[in-house]
């Protein structure tokens, strides 16, 4: 299937969860802690920041009907991206996730979600029309926790990869909501089989592959099928690795005050740049090319990291370029 036949296309569509993050937000005059409300989901975070620089984008998944389901909806609305996947359960409500920072902003989360809207995607209300429409489809696994956003998740992209569809996995692995981690592991495992570009941080190359050692555990994640494979590694940057070409490229030198997404800035980064790149092509990326690469993708996830929230800390293209040209490196 040729993509530039088509008048109407997407760069990036993804599915997945799309939910509430409750972030700290100060203290009252009692000393209680607040909580802000910001939008949240690992795949809507890549779309919010793919479409911040000027890619198009389409969500498919599912929320309550409820404020906070109108809110998620009003949300991607605004950052244009396309929400006719997006669907309203009548009886469950939208998930909640509270997130604490510790004192280098690194997060930690608690789901209220048993059920939550977001696993209660059905396989009959994925949008054959978008999946036809678009260049990279996105997905997570958060949403193979339970069923039937497993079997959905799954079902829709199969149906992507037999599009010619370029499939781009982050196994973004969150504890909370696994039953065990033999569970994960496994559920994790079988979606990595389907990627071509895979994102992990250490600690899921660790639980994926055994390995902390970069070039093992990413060799073995390549092993899978992935023509590309990235590996986060907060202020010590990301490594690549495609085919026997790796490298680690570093970050910038932000104050951060909340990580909450910045992983997701990274790799929206990373698709946006990707985004009229066939498979053959991503595979023939040169060193100096995917150099370049993680260098912008880099100065997105670290940006991100200096906001609070997922959702509203993406980057702009302006800013990313004011990054990379005014902000030393972390070496």
């Amino acid at each position: 299937m040729n993509m530039d036949d088509k008048n109407n296309f997407f760069d990036v569509a993804a599915v997945g969860e799309l939910l509430i993050d409750f972030t700290p937000a100060g203290h009252d005059s009692n000393g209680d802690q607040l909580f802000a409300r910001k939008p949240g989901g690992a795949p809507a975070n890549v779309l919010a920041a793919a479409g911040k620089l000027g890619g198009k984008t389409a969500f498919i998944g599912k929320v309550g009907n409820d404020m906070f389901g109108r809110f998620l909806r009003q949300t991607l609305d605004g950052l244009k991206i396309d929400t006719s996947g997006l669907v309203t359960d009548p009886a469950v409500p939208t998930t909640l996730a509270f997130v604490q920072l510790d004192e280098n902003g690194d997060r930690s989360f608690r789901f209220y979600r048993n059920p939550g809207a977001d696993i209660m995607l059905q396989k009959s209300e994925i949008p054959q029309n978008i999946i036809d429409r678009c260049r990279i489809f996105h997905f997570g696994s958060v949403s193979l926790t339970s069923e039937p956003s497993r079997s959905a998740t799954i079902a829709a992209v199969k149906a992507a990869k037999e599009c010619g569809c370029i499939i781009s996995y982050d196994p973004n692995y969150r504890p909370p909501l696994w039953n065990n981690i033999h569970e994960a592991k496994e559920q994790m495992l079988a979606g990595l089989k389907l990627a071509d570009i895979v994102k992990v941080s250490e600690e899921e190359m660790l639980l994926l592959t055994g390995e902390t050692d970069l070039q093992r555990g990413s060799l073995k994640l390549g092993n899978s099928g992935a023509s590309l494979v990235l590996v986060s590694l907060g202020a010590k940057g990301a490594f690549f690795r495609k085919n026997g070409l790796t490298g680690r490229i570093p970050t910038y030198d932000v104050k951060t005050i909340d990580t909450n997404g910045a992983g997701d800035a990274f790799l929206g980064a990373v698709l946006f740049c990707l985004r009229k790149c066939s498979l053959e092509e991503i595979r023939a990326l040169s060193n100096p090319e995917l150099t370049k690469l993680l260098s912008f993708a880099n100065a997105a996830g670290a940006l991100a990291t200096s906001k609070n929230g997922a959702i509203p800390s993406m980057p702009t293209l302006e800013e990313i370029e004011n990054c990379r040209k005014n902000i030393p490196l972390l070496i």
